[in-house]
């Protein structure tokens, strides 16, 4: 293929091919070439012009396929319009010959095509320069047409349409011809031909004026012929050309001359609307305007005509616009709703008729209003509707009150109307679902008086307005679910008053069950003691039936419906009604068959009627509680179910006779009846019913094969039973569609109507399956039978296998034995049913029976595959299949495929060879492969074969699709036929007609199927898989260039795949292209291609994807169709547009999935852009004069004054890019934003950093960081927050809560001190206001507490004034709840109120826990800093601010949380309970609400528990009056509300009950919760629960609590354990660590307490005798599961080990000390360590002494271990935290009591022992390791030791001598750092005041510090370290003067005086000298001024001896006489610090 990459023709590489070879090789250079010509500059072209000409009309006679000589024509006419023109004429010349050629075979029409073809292209490229030539060539064209055949007609069709919009104005002389030729084109019998002439008629119209005018009827004439019997495409062709001349006719201005020449007259709105009405009513069949006389034809008019028209109408609306549509929409509903009126009674003579028409009706006003206007012009619309039905009500009520009977008319006038009315009723109901909470303003407004119109057409007397009237209160309710409630009211006390009137009682009671249809839209549901009003009225209804004849059909109907709808509210309702049910369930049927006998012989007509009218309801309500409460249904239900099915059946086979009995009158009765009973027994389990299966199964066997049903309707039967990827090979219009809302009822054929709810009223309250649009029950006789087919199937697989096979052979029998289409019936009734008694036994893995059954199902089904009904033929070859599925034997499977392949090589017929090639297909797809290559190679033989029958184009199609699944189901078996198969498909693409689009769609779906089974092999480079990819690739493009649009979405399909698996290969930049341009296609499937495609590439290259399609737009010549302008808001901005028009909801989520995907790798590079999207989507319909009330944003900023002023200067005519998007797409916006937000979190820092934003932005222009943007964050997020619609105002919320959240810590650089956030306080007070009026729903107030809370803490606003606006809001929420569950609005289900009252007690917990902590912190900062008063000032007013707001509701507060958390202590009792709890519910929940309740308690129990836990510990549990017990509330205090029993009054509970109940109710809720956490927990829950707990344990009543109860502390702390073993998360465990501390602190406390009493009270009595108390007793024995201290170190051992392993001994497999390099924690692991050694070095003051003694060894093990493992050498001598914190620990324990206890003395002395053994032991080398540690840890260590233990611990030689060694040792060290620290260690050693320790010390050491100080002189310091380092030895020296004794001092002093004064300098040397020798000097002299006095004679001797140190030292001293002065009182200042810090570390643990 690359040989064909050239500019010329390689004719070389040509001739070498084979056939089909060159037919790729040419399609592949005629693609490059036209890439190439327009890359190419003109003298090139003009060059080889001649030669590629030349080329060019070579292969015209080449006979060129399709795709071939579209492409060629292109490129002549590019090659012209490039090159030079002057051969231009040539060409023509030369295809008009090859036209006129007289040549009529086969083999010569491609050529003749392809001349047609050229000469359309070039007059379209070239246009104006041909003008000359035209004539001549239109009419040789118009010629060739008289003879030409389809394919003819449809290439010269479209070469004409191309012609025409080449010359525009020029073509004028021909345009009468081409009228007249496209005329009788737009009739012709192929339905590609009459697309072909609506498109050339389109392309007409825009320059023929007489079109528009003169010839206007005409034009509307033909196209209604057209209609007649036209296909889809024909209807959206011919609907588009209609209505693009009607409304031309409207708005065209004539030019003036013509003006002149004819006087024309503009057409009126009313004359086109007439001209329309009359092709809708009156069809095509001619008529004659002026007269406009009724024809009196017999037939109605034929519904394609009716649908195309229907069509037309939306057509023309949407050319005219929106705002035109706005501005008549007045005179436009009349007349659409005059189209079902009484004028044309023709349109509506049959019900079939009028409900078709309706739905035409709805069909247009959906799609006009629903789709050409904004939310605005919707609520106008709905209020010209509502006066439509004003109208129509005052003309009925004046025929009704009309006294006299004559003038009444009968009632037509009524009957006439009522179409009217529920097209009217509809269409509110369906925008106001739209319109959802947007529509507050409609009802609101009470000119209008919408709920009165409809509420007072519900007592009209046909049943269809009263349904319609029903439904449409659903949608009302559904869309505004504050008006459900009142609604229900309403129509309940109606009911009740109106009792007597039958229009009423059924009226009324459709309106109720609908409105309990929409309480499950409706997630704050209605009051819960609604259901037993309804109960008690339909209780009501039921008995009272009998009373009165007249209205007992009526009421028995009412009755039953208001039940069956009450099941739909679910289990929590229905339980408590289920008795009653039950039992009227009991009475309705008859006792025994004895009964059912003589109630026949007993009734009439109309009692019959009654009572099967009462059973159906009966049975409709039990089915629906099956189906909505299946929780409910127990065995003991079932068993209480079941005695009443017996009788309905028996009266089920009954029926026929009692129907021969009355007549006719009970027809319908019994029909329902039927299927009301079927309907019930497929939900019920067969078992319940065996008794009565072979009954049953002979009524269905009877109800199938009936001799009086006439029509047979496949369309709604078989669908189901057909697999739904072989339904794209039938008719279009079983494939989803835009208009598949009509086109539903072509599909199922004249005679049969479309489904309506009258049918069935039943369906009201049901959910239904398509959206928003009104449920369509078919009529009874089609539902029965679809109820029976289902019901067979099951029933067929439970009977015995004689039964099952005695039924089917009378079901075959009964096929054989009728005629015609009679015979037709049956057999797709009797095949339907086998279907699915296969797919039944499929499902549930049965087994068929015998032999004999499967000869007679094979009969059946072969009877099927040979039938002319196509979608017979297709559930008969799924039925085949299913049957191989169920036998499961390979012979049987084989025998089937073989009677497939001899079925088909001996047939010649369409209707065998496509029935048998899909049973093949079939039976692969559920047998895969049918496991042998030979069945595959003869399958895919005969299908080759097949697919080449290009006389049949059904027989291609149906071979090709049955050859996708082979392909599918081969999978890797299929590799040996990808060649083959390739090559075919191909060559068909290439040549099958454009006219066969369905062929070309099976060929898509085999090329698709090709590609995946080829998968991620395409990205191979061998040859072979090379030329694969590039055949596919070429197929791809063959499909892309099909006119037809469903092949189009295979192409785009195909290239997904190809996309999938070797991207590299798929040309991105053209697949874009294709997509946007497909992106507004009016076919629904290819838009679902298109975005399924656009999903998957953004997922891995969006930005590419966005950038090729701003591109595209900017590059394009010709304009794009989009609705959106690419070129300004993006390929994002286009799909936000499609997202607000598109109303099919797979597509919506795909596009919302796309831009998610763009929006997650995008965003945060191209910020501004996507906020600025989603700001205009926001901004475009906000409501403008709410917003520029608030929009307090400061007038400073000026360069940002363009953007503030978005929302007050609306009035310009700035265009916006999105008009008026509807709530939903504005709530995804607001989506968005919260989106990016959450995407720049995770991107550059300086999104949430405003000083480094603005630098950076600086820096380089381009870069863009959200902070810069707040403004625009806060604004969208307050025009969502203010909005109408409830969804978008909580999005609104949300996004806020967001802003406050990420921003809230953001200082402002400007303003030291403040935050950015700051500014905006104004705005968000507005943005919250709304939300706590009055009316809002609950959910929204709720979500505004959680903002409100999140503001307040976030800590923005430090001025208490500013704060209180908005903590006025919660002060009001908080008065509103204080009423409990009692005074909540009584609009919504209670547990909504339980939700408000909960989300308002949560945000007042997050505020206080705020303002306590930062009390404490603020507390905590006064302590620590003497801060400048000023500070302190401040400071106190906004921290204790906070809290002083709080405090004054704090006490209703503090009560309410209590009753919350008790009521949440409730309801997590286990189920065993149940009995137990209050039956009234609980403070804030009531018991029948209790499950919906506890989601609530569950979300917000976590802050109210850690503020309840605050609030305790602030009172120290002190009750501050006695009466506290039965508090005042300022409600009737429930019992439950403190604890209390039933007899509230009699005991009043003494505080300390009171306390302890309090306290038992946090920790058990806490305990409950964390020892068994779910997974979805939150952290927030869990910190907050474990914060609680410490709130708890800071005081010391509760700690005394848990103290004196062991088992409580032992809980406790296994239930810690287990979250730090299940949570990872520091911050947890550390929460979870302090507790333990807490509760050893108690324990200890405990002991301690228990200890000195012991003391006080046996103060007397002898000490020997004195319990032991602290665990382990007199034993020392610890028993797991018993022991806190046990289970403490459990606790601890599980967090040191997991942060450093090598503690665990298991782990290093040595018990001893194994030396491994230490290393340093994180962050988080340092704190944790060190707070579990916090813990160890508690225990053991928990222990009695010998407790002690067997867990010292453990602490001391791991103490040490840290120790070890962690003392990594740090610069500057630092000690690591954890290092640190094990040697607090270490003090801790030697310093413990326990090691001087008499009892434990012996054995902590020797544990001591070995403990320092082991940190000596850690220095010594183990392979020469040692170096690792840092030895100032290991020295402090050991001199914790010395000091720390009692005396006789460490001076045991051996260890004595080891410790001297070490700091022997590290003398040595030359590390200054380690030298200073060693001095000091030994220095706090030195001061020991016990000389057994340190006596040796000082013999051993001091004389090797003294010559380590003498070296000085040679080594002088060079820096402060090495100064100190002396320095520090001076100081020891010094102490060591100090302690010594008399004798011995004279001699230290005369050590120590040489060395200082050696360190003086003399006058010369000073003032040369370094600073640290003069530092070093001044230190000397100073020291000598202080010991010269003290020890004055040692002093005199010393000097006297030595006279040069004397003159030495006289001379400094004279030298710094002055400057001593000054320098000793600053050189003593500067020390301090120094000193300071140095004794500090010591303190710290030594």
């Amino acid at each position: 293929m690359e040989l064909a990459h050239s500019l010329l023709l390689n004719e070389e590489a040509y001739n070498q091919l084979g056939e089909v070879q060159r037919a790729e090789f040419i399609f592949d250079w005629l693609r490059y070439l036209e890439k190439l010509l327009l890359a190419t500059s003109r003298s090139d072209v003009r060059e080889k012009q001649k030669t590629l000409v030349e080329q060019l009309l070579s292969l015209l006679n080449s006979s060129p396929g399709p795709p071939t000589r579209k492409l060629l024509a292109k490129n002549l006419g590019i090659l012209y319009s490039i090159g030079d023109t002057f051969s231009v004429y040539e060409t023509i010349d030369k295809c008009n010959d090859l036209i006129r050629s007289k040549d009529d075979s086969p083999s010569y029409l491609p050529t003749k095509l392809a001349a047609v073809v050229c000469l359309g292209s070039l007059y379209k490229k070239l246009g104006r320069i041909l003008v000359n030539t035209f004539t001549d060539t239109v009419g040789n064209i118009l010629k060739a047409m008289k003879s030409a055949e389809s394919q003819g007609r449809y290439e010269i069709m479209l070469s004409l349409q191309n012609i025409l919009n080449g010359l525009g104005a020029a073509a004028i002389p021909c345009h009468r011809d081409v009228y007249k030729a496209a005329k009788s084109c737009l009739t012709d019998r192929s339905m590609a031909v009459r697309c072909a002439a609506a498109k050339c008629l389109l392309e007409l119209q825009k320059e023929a004026i007489f079109m528009w005018s003169t010839d206007l009827d005409s034009v509307a004439t033909l196209c209604f012929k057209s209609f007649e019997g036209s296909n889809y495409d024909v209807r959206i062709s011919v609907s588009k050309l209609l209505g693009t001349v009607l409304a031309k006719a409207i708005i065209s201005k004539h030019p003036g001359a013509a003006a002149s020449r004819q006087s024309m007259r503009r057409v009126s709105l009313e004359e086109v609307l007439e001209l329309l009405g009359t092709g809708f009513l009156r069809g095509s069949s001619g008529f004659l305007r002026a007269s406009g006389d009724m024809l009196k034809g017999t037939s109605s008019v034929s519904r394609d005509v009716r649908v195309g028209v229907t069509q037309a109408y939306v057509v023309f609306v949407s050319t005219l616009g929106g705002t035109w549509l706005e501005k008549n929409f007045a005179a436009f509903l009349s007349h659409i709703l005059s189209l079902v009126s009484q004028s044309h009674p023709k349109a509506t003579q049959t019900q079939t008729d009028a409900v078709c028409g309706r739905r035409c009706v709805s069909f247009i006003l959906r799609a006009t209003i629903g789709g050409l206007l904004g939310e605005k012009a919707q609520i106008a619309a709905a209020k010209d509707i509502c006066q439509a039905i004003w109208k129509l009500k005052k003309v009925m009520d004046a025929v009704m009150s009309d006294s006299n009977v004559e003038t009444r008319l009968g009632s037509t006038d009524i009957t006439a109307s009522q179409h009217m009315l529920v097209c009217a009723l509809q269409e509110l109901g369906n925008l106001t679902y739209s319109l959802g909470t947007t529509a507050a303003p409609l009802l609101q407004d009470s000119s209008s008086g919408i709920l009165d119109s409809v509420i007072s057409v519900i007592v009209h007397p046909s049943i269809s307005v009263r349904l319609a009237a029903a439904w449409c209160l659903h949608c009302i309710a559904v869309a505004l679910p504050s008006y459900l409630t009142p609604l229900l009211d309403r129509c309940l006390e109606r009911l009740t008053v109106l009792k007597s009137s039958p229009e009423a009682v059924t009226g009324f009671s459709f309106a109720v069950a609908a409105l309990l249809g929409a309480v499950k839209h409706c997630p704050l549901g209605i009051p819960h003691g609604k259901g037993k009003i309804i109960m008690t009225l339909a209780e009501d209804l039921l008995c009272s039936a009998a009373q009165n004849s007249r209205l007992s059909a009526q009421r028995t109907q009412a009755g039953w419906l208001l039940i069956a709808a009450l099941m739909t509210l679910g289990p929590a309702v229905v339980s408590h009604h289920l008795a009653r049910v039950l039992l009227l369930w009991k009475c309705v049927f008859p006792v025994s068959p004895k009964d059912l006998e003589t109630e026949k012989s007993r009734g009439d007509s109309f009692t019959w009627q009654v009572t099967l009218e009462g059973r159906a309801g009966a049975l409709c309500a039990v089915k629906s509680f099956v189906s909505h409460c299946g929780d409910l249904l127990t065995g003991e239900v079932i068993q209480r179910l079941l005695p009443p099915l017996p009788c309905a059946v028996d009266l089920l086979t009954q029926l026929s006779s009692v129907l021969k009995a009355y007549g006719s009158p009970l027809k319908t009765p019994s029909l329902v009846y039927r299927q009301r009973l079927y309907e019930l027994l497929i939900l019920l389990p067969p078992e319940t019913y065996e008794g009565n299966l072979c009954a049953i199964l002979k009524e269905l066997a009877a109800d199938l094969t009936a001799s009086d049903i006439q029509v047979a309707a496949s369309a709604f039967l078989l669908p189901p039973l057909c697999h739904r990827d072989d339904l794209v090979i039938l008719s279009p219009l079983l494939q989803e569609t835009d208009h598949r809302f009509i086109e539903e009822q072509l599909l199922l054929g004249n005679g049969i109507a479309c489904g309506s709810l009258e049918y069935d009223p039943y369906a009201i309250y049901e959910k239904d399956v398509l959206g928003d649009s009104v449920p369509k029950p078919l009529p009874p006789v089609l539902s029965v039978i679809s109820s029976a087919v289902k019901l067979f199937g099951v029933v067929c697989a439970h009977v015995g296998e004689a039964q099952r096979l005695l039924i089917l052979e009378q079901l075959l029998d009964s096929i054989k034995h009728t005629k015609g289409a009679r015979q037709q019936v049956v057999q797709l009734h009797v095949v339907s049913s086998l279907s699915s008694f296969l797919k039944y036994l499929a499902g549930s893995k049965g087994n068929l029976g015998p032999e004999e059954m499967r000869r007679l199902a094979v009969a059946l089904v072969m009877g099927a595959l040979e039938s002319p009904n196509p979608l017979l033929r297709c559930a008969a070859a799924e039925a085949w299949a299913r049957l191989a599925q169920v036998v499961d034997d390979g012979a049987f499977t084989a025998a089937l495929a073989q009677v497939s392949f001899d079925k088909l090589k001996s047939a010649r017929d369409v209707v065998t060879r496509t029935g048998y090639s899909l049973a093949l297909g079939s039976l692969h797809r559920y047998l895969g492969g049918i496991s042998s290559s030979q069945h595959l190679n003869s399958c895919v033989g005969i299908l080759y074969t097949l697919s080449q029958d290009s006389t049949s184009p059904d027989v291609q199609t149906w071979a090709l699709h049955s050859l996708s699944l082979i392909i599918d189901s081969a999978g890797p078996l299929y590799h040996m036929h990808v060649e083959p198969t390739l090559s075919l498909i191909i060559m068909l693409l290439l040549n099958v007609p454009p006219t066969h689009a369905e062929v070309q769609q099976s060929l898509g779906r085999c090329l698709n199927a090709l590609i995946t089974t080829l998968g991620p092999e395409l990205q191979g480079n061998s040859t072979s898989i090379s030329t694969l990819r590039t055949s596919c690739l070429l197929g791809c493009a063959v499909m892309q260039d099909n006119p037809d649009c469903l092949v189009q979405a295979q192409a785009i399909s195909c290239l997904q795949q190809l996309h999938m698996f070797a991207p590299r290969h798929v040309n991105l930049s053209s697949l874009v292209s294709c997509l946007c341009v497909n992106l507004c296609s009016p076919y629904l499937l290819l838009r679902r291609a298109v975005l399924a495609c656009l999903h998957q590439l953004v997922q891995r290259e969006a930005a590419e994807v966005s950038e090729h399609a701003v591109m595209l737009a900017k590059d394009s010549r010709e304009e794009l169709t989009l609705d959106a302008n690419i070129r300004e808001v993006g390929l994002e901005g286009a799909l936000l547009t499609l997202l607000d028009k598109e109303t099919d909801q797979k597509l919506c989520n795909d596009i919302k999935e796309t831009l998610n995907h763009m929006l997650t790798s995008m965003a945060v590079d191209k910020l501004s852009f996507w906020l600025k999207l989603c700001k205009d989507v926001l901004a475009a319909s906000a409501d403008f004069t709410t917003v520029t009330c608030v929009d307090t944003m400061q007038e400073e900023e000026g360069d940002k004054g363009d953007d503030a002023s978005v929302l007050t200067t609306r009035n310009d005519d700035k265009s916006y890019p999105f008009t008026n998007p509807r709530w939903a797409t504005r709530v995804f916006a607001a989506e968005c934003v919260c989106r990016i937000i959450n995407q720049c979190e995770n991107a550059h820092s300086a999104h949430f950093d405003i000083a480094l934003a603005q630098e950076m932005k600086k820096r380089d222009s381009r870069n863009d960081f959200l902070v810069l943007h707040l403004a625009d964050l806060i604004r969208m997020a307050f025009m969502a927050a203010t909005d109408h619609s409830d969804q978008l105002r909580l999005s609104g919320l949300e996004t806020l809560l967001v802003v406050i959240r990420r921003f809230a810590a953001i200082p402002e650089p400007e303003f030291p001190g403040h935050v950015i956030l700051e500014q905006y306080q104004a705005n968000v007070g507005a943005a919250l206001r709304p939300a706590f009026a009055s009316e809002t729903p609950p959910d929204v107030t709720a979500k505004a507490c959680q903002v409100c809370s999140a503001w307040i803490a976030s800590g923005v606003v430090s001025d208490l004034n500013d704060l209180r606006r908005v903590h006025q809001l919660l002060v009001s929420s908080l008065t509103k709840i204080q009423a409990g569950k009692e005074a909540l609005s009584h609009l919504y289900n209670e547990s909504a109120s339980t939700m408000e009252i909960l989300a308002v007690l949560k945000a007042w917990a997050e505020v206080y826990i705020i303002a306590v902590e930062r009390h404490k912190s603020h507390r905590q900062l006064l302590k620590t800093t003497t801060c400048s008063e000023e500070s302190v000032r401040n400071g106190s007013y906004s921290s204790d601010g906070l809290l002083d707001l709080v405090h004054t509701d704090l006490g209703t507060l503090s009560r309410l949380w209590l009753a919350a958390l008790q009521d949440f202590a409730l309801l997590t009792l286990p189920s065993e309970f149940a009995s137990q709890l209050p039956v009234e519910g609980g403070a804030f929940y009531t018991a029948e609400t209790s499950e919906n309740a506890k989601l609530h308690y569950y979300n917000s129990w976590a802050l109210i528990l850690h503020a309840t836990a605050l609030w305790l510990s602030s009172t120290g549990f002190v009750v501050a009056d006695p009466d506290e017990g039965v508090s005042h509330l300022s409600r009737p205090v429930t019992p439950t509300s403190m604890c209390q029993g039933s007899s509230s009054g009699a005991t009043v509970k003494s505080p300390e009950d009171v306390c302890t109940d309090r306290f038992h109710l946090i920790l058990g809720i806490s305990v409950e919760f964390l020892c068994s956490l779910r997974s979805d927990a939150t952290m927030e829950s869990i910190t907050a629960c474990l914060h609680a707990l410490q709130a708890l344990l800071d005081v010391p009543w509760p700690r005394s609590k848990i103290g004196s109860d062991q088992d409580l502390g032992i809980e406790l702390l296994n239930v810690l354990h287990r979250v730090i073993l299940t949570r990872e998360s520091p911050s947890i465990q550390l929460a979870s660590l302090e507790v333990v501390r807490q509760i050893i602190c108690a324990a200890q406390e405990h002991v301690k307490e228990k200890r000195r009493s012991a003391e006080v009270d046996d103060g007397a009595a002898e000490k020997e005798t004195l319990p032991e108390f602290g665990e382990g007793k007199d034993t020392g024995g610890l028993v797991p599961g018993k022991s806190l201290v046990f289970a403490t170190l459990e606790l601890c051992v599980c967090i040191l080990v997991r942060q450093l392993p090598e503690l665990n001994p298991k782990l290093t497999g040595s018990p001893g000390v194994k030396a491994t390099k230490p290393q340093v924690l994180s962050e988080d692991g340092s704190r944790l360590v060190s707070a579990a050694l916090v813990i160890l070095s508690e225990l053991p003051a928990v222990c009695s002494p010998e407790g002690s003694i067997s867990i010292l060894p453990t602490i001391l093990y791991l103490t040490i271990g840290v120790l070890r493992e962690t003392a990594v050498k740090l610069p500057g001598g630092q000690l690591s935290s954890t290092v640190a914190a094990s040697l607090q620990a270490l003090k801790g324990i030697l310093s413990s009591p326990m090691a001087r206890a008499e009892k434990s003395h012996t054995a902590w002395t020797d544990l001591l022992r070995s403990a320092l053994t082991t940190v000596l032991d850690c220095w010594d080398p183990v392979d020469g390791t040692h170096q690792e540690l840092d030895e100032i840890s290991l020295l402090t260590a050991i001199t914790v030791f010395i000091l720390s233990t009692s005396p006789e611990v460490t001076t045991i030689p051996c260890l004595q001598k080891r410790c001297i060694e070490k700091f022997k040792a590290t003398l040595e060290i030359k590390d200054p750092v380690v030298q200073i620290k060693t001095y000091q260690l030994l220095l706090s050693i030195f001061q020991y005041p016990n000389p057994a320790v340190s006596y040796p010390y000082i013999y051993s050491l001091v004389s090797s510090i003294v010559e380590k100080l003498q070296e000085i002189d040679q080594r002088k310091p060079e820096d402060t370290t090495e100064l100190q380092v002396f320095q520090e030895g001076i100081k020891v020296l010094e102490a060591l003067v100090a302690i010594a004794e008399e004798q011995h001092r004279s001699q230290l002093v005369a050590c120590l005086l040489p060395i200082l004064i050696s360190f003086l300098l003399d006058d010369n040397t000073l003032g040369s000298a370094t600073s640290i020798m003069k530092s070093l000097h001044d230190f000397a002299l100073q020291h000598l001024m202080q010991i010269g006095p003290q020890y004055s004679s040692v002093f005199k001797n010393v000097m006297a001896s030595s006279p040069a140190l004397k003159a030495r030292l006289e001379a400094a001293i004279k030298g710094n006489q002055e400057s001593v002065k000054v320098k000793i009182p600053t050189s003593k200042h500067t020390k301090n610090p120094g000193k300071n810090a140095s004794i500090q570390l010591k303190t710290n643990f030594l």
